[in-house]
């Protein structure tokens, strides 16, 4: 599927457990839960002891866990006395990180919405800080806060557009690849220290990310023809297409446990061969923004860094970048990259 369009006020109330999403809040914040109660919990804990809700609803959405997550989070809510601006939204099915978020956004009408990872806690204020920028900028249509770890330290959560001679520096991984293409490296220098500096990447994280109805009404809602990862650059650049701006601000801090909703990170930093989904994905990005030319040009470009990462660990000892059988899973769905997500 493409982006969707955003559903009317009467197909939101359809979605959503009772018809008390008629009415208009300023912001709605959608957490996606898939088998994370704890930690959905704690971020719920976040933004109830450390932010102001007024004009704030929450949605829960459990992307059909099975685990008995819905209900831990429902008594959670109702233990705390969270009713008021916290509901749980159960997804029939699980189609992925997109037709999650999605679910969400169709189940409130607001001015704008909050997509919050569940392995997130919110920092006293950020939620502030983020609507007073939206104030700010009216002509700004996205808000990415700093994401941090939980001791302070920053996390790299902006970044440049993907391209196909991406693919060489990331495999690669080797200094002079990475000065000779320094175009085509992603990661985009923030001010790490959350001072008052400001900027416009490409795309940011959405483990946190505001986007206004407008931008929904502009562009549809996310590609749920990704199940998990590019979805967040998907959006963004189709964003961007529409002169639709984003905007990084960093005094707005927000803790993401990386890795705590999905293992893929964990995997990529053991060098285990990731889920065939992450692939279908990488395949959907490239041939959906540059072509099938595109798809296979970033395939030929990640087998010469292959090749420069595999002769720089023969000569040096140096381990090499790329994960288990990732030579073959990027040919995942070369010849039908557009079709369905992969789970």
């Amino acid at each position: 599927m493409t982006n969707q369009s955003l559903p009317t006020v009467a197909d939101q109330v359809d979605v959503a457990a009772d018809d008390s999403v008629a009415s208009q809040t300023r912001l709605a914040i959608v957490i996606l839960n898939y088998r994370t109660p704890a930690l959905t919990i704690d971020a719920l804990t976040s933004i109830a002891s450390g932010q102001d809700l007024n004009d704030v609803q929450v949605v829960v959405v459990d992307n059909r866990s099975e685990d008995g997550s819905g209900q831990q989070i429902q008594t959670a809510i109702e233990q705390n006395e969270w009713n008021d601006w916290c509901r749980l939204v159960q997804s029939p099915t699980n189609d992925g990180f997109s037709a999650g978020n999605n679910v969400g956004v169709r189940a409130v009408h607001a001015d704008a919405y909050l997509l919050l990872n569940s392995d997130t806690i919110v920092r006293p204020g950020a939620l502030d800080r983020l609507q007073a920028e939206m104030d700010r900028n009216p002509d700004v249509g996205m808000f990415s806060p700093r994401l941090e770890w939980l001791d302070g330290t920053a996390q790299v959560s902006c970044f440049r557009f993907f391209r196909p001679a991406t693919e060489l520096v990331r495999c690669a991984a080797t200094g002079f690849v990475t000065r000779l293409f320094n175009w085509a490296d992603v990661a985009w220098q923030t001010n790490a220290d959350g001072g008052h500096d400001r900027c416009s990447p490409d795309w940011t994280s959405f483990a946190c990310v505001l986007i206004r109805r407008e931008v929904f009404e502009t562009v549809g809602l996310m590609d749920d023809g990704y199940f998990m990862y590019y979805d967040d650059i998907d959006f963004c650049q189709t964003a961007n297409q529409n002169g639709i701006v984003l905007l990084h601000c960093p005094q707005a801090r927000v803790v993401h446990l990386r890795g705590g909703s999905s293992a893929v990170k964990q995997l990529k930093a053991k060098r285990k061969r990731r889920p065939r989904y992450y692939f279908a994905a990488r395949s959907r990005y490239y041939a959906k923004h540059f072509g099938g030319l595109g798809l296979l040009l970033a395939n030929l470009f990640w087998s010469f860094g292959f090749v420069i990462s595999g002769t720089r660990h023969l000569i040096t000892g140096r381990p090499p970048r790329h994960c288990q059988h990732e030579w073959r899973d990027i040919w995942t769905n070369f010849f039908r990259p557009l079709s369905g997500p992969n789970r």
